[in-house]
């Protein structure tokens, strides 16, 4: 155990932070929670910038919260390190450079129809994201996962969403009322993490470790939980009146609104809602092009969310906000982004400070304990659900294994796994490496 530092690293400045953040929204790739593995490795293993307790802490409040969960974590740990201007540093950063990927191309889709060198690429991609969220179930499940009761929990929760489509939100429900009453019968199997120190032990002191007092920015106090509300009320409506005059983006920052406080459980909760009201209600873009762009928010950087930028860049152009199609479909997508992520803001500098103020409390710890367990579970289904679609790309519910057999997307699964697992191999190397196998497999002649 001498190898591990027992001297917390230096405090990052917010320089450094900024360009932490801005890298991360470039290789943010395998859904919520491949984006949260790699915090984890960034963050706990490798920096050390925060403890093992507090990320989990940190990660089992943002998964009971509307939205996308590995957004509010990374604003979480930067509004815990540099507060409200780290706080908006890091969530901006997290989607941006997604939002212009996607932007630039939702253009392109509308002008050339596809985008044949995207899907050679985006060929290799999508194995790489299954053995990247399955990598995920297998670094949390590890760390989370300290006894059989919340094994079982695990076990549970995914054969609850596998085998019988229970909803996210029911899981974490029960979830967190077994950790309820798990923390009253059985407390030692719901102190989450293994116990004080265990984080030391496994990586070393840490910038924000668990003795680690709350800093001043993020204790908790009612007149700071006032103003806070206040303000993003203040900005919402303020927002609100400058899209006012065009009824279409009106209407737009009041549904993507109320998408966003629909999102428990993540994008695939209320993707069907974006569904209906982008295609069916609103008319905004076809069904065929909603399916494209989720095509292309899985296998782009960025939270699976931001396929709402997709849908508010094509609403633009079809009815038509501007005269000029550019300047239209960028309108729509940065009104569509604006109001699906303000409110993540909101629940975690309005909400941060109590969740600080009760990291030591059982009573607060153990629901949450219990509801990391069930994630683990839904990772997994998470994981079986992108390789079924990924190795059967033409399989429904129906015939869930017609053919073809994508067996070259195996191969790429099988070795994108390996290489992250046994060789520590950099999340980013291994999808730019995956994206150039697909593209040249792709582009060669049939090999049978």
């Amino acid at each position: 155990m001498s190898d591990i530092p027992q001297t917390a690293p230096q405090a990052p400045p917010l320089g450094q932070a900024f360009f932490y953040w801005l890298k991360l929204g470039f290789i943010s790739f395998g859904g919520p929670m491949g984006q949260i593995a790699l915090m984890h490795t960034d963050l706990v293993e490798k920096k050390r910038w925060i403890s093992e307790h507090r990320f989990l802490h940190a990660l089992n409040f943002c998964m009971i919260l509307p939205g996308p969960e590995a957004i509010q974590l990374a604003i979480y740990i930067s509004w815990l390190m540099h507060g409200v201007l780290g706080a908006v540093m890091a969530g901006v950063l997290f989607f941006l450079p997604a939002f212009l990927l996607l932007s630039l191309l939702a253009g392109a889709y509308l002008a050339w129809g596809d985008v044949p060198l995207m899907q050679g690429l985006f060929y290799g991609i999508k194995p790489a994201v299954v053995a990247i969220v399955l990598f995920a179930a297998w670094r949390i499940g590890s760390k989370a996962l300290k006894n059989s009761v919340l094994w079982g929990i695990a076990a549970a929760a995914f054969v609850a969403i596998f085998v019988f489509g229970v909803g996210f939100p029911w899981i974490v429900l029960v979830a967190a009322l077994l950790g309820v009453i798990g923390g009253k019968v059985m407390p030692d199997k719901f102190r989450g993490g293994g116990g004080h120190g265990a984080s030391d032990k496994a990586y070393g002191a840490a910038v924000i470790d668990d003795h680690t007092p709350t800093p001043p920015h993020a204790q908790f106090s009612w007149l700071k939980l006032g103003m806070t509300v206040a303000a993003f009320v203040t900005i919402w409506l303020v927002a609100m009146l400058v899209v006012g005059g065009q009824q279409t983006l009106n209407d737009m920052g009041s549904f993507f609104t109320k998408a966003a406080f629909l999102t428990i459980g993540g994008a695939y909760a209320v993707l069907p809602y974006v569904y209906q009201g982008g295609v069916e209600h609103y008319g905004w873009l076809t069904g065929p092009q909603m399916i494209d762009g989720l095509a292309l928010g899985e296998t782009t950087p960025g939270p699976l969310i931001m396929v709402v930028t997709w849908v508010g860049y094509l609403g633009g152009v079809t009815k038509a906000v501007f005269v000029n199609p550019l300047a239209a479909g960028f309108a729509g997508a940065a009104v569509a982004t604006f109001f699906t992520f303000l409110p993540s803001f909101l629940f975690i500098l309005s909400a941060g400070p109590m969740v600080e103020s009760s990291r030591n409390d059982l009573k607060f710890t153990a629901p949450l304990t219990g509801v990391t367990a069930a994630v683990v579970g839904v990772i997994m289904n998470l994981a079986v659900f992108f390789a079924w679609h990924t190795f059967f790309p033409q399989a429904s519910t129906a015939t869930p294994f017609t053919a073809p057999f994508e067996w070259f997307a195996v191969l790429v699964a099988v070795g994108a796994f390996v290489a992250l697992w046994k060789y520590k191999a950099d999340v980013m190397h291994v999808i730019s490496f995956c994206a150039a196998v697909g593209l040249t497999y792709t582009l060669l002649p049939p090999l049978f």
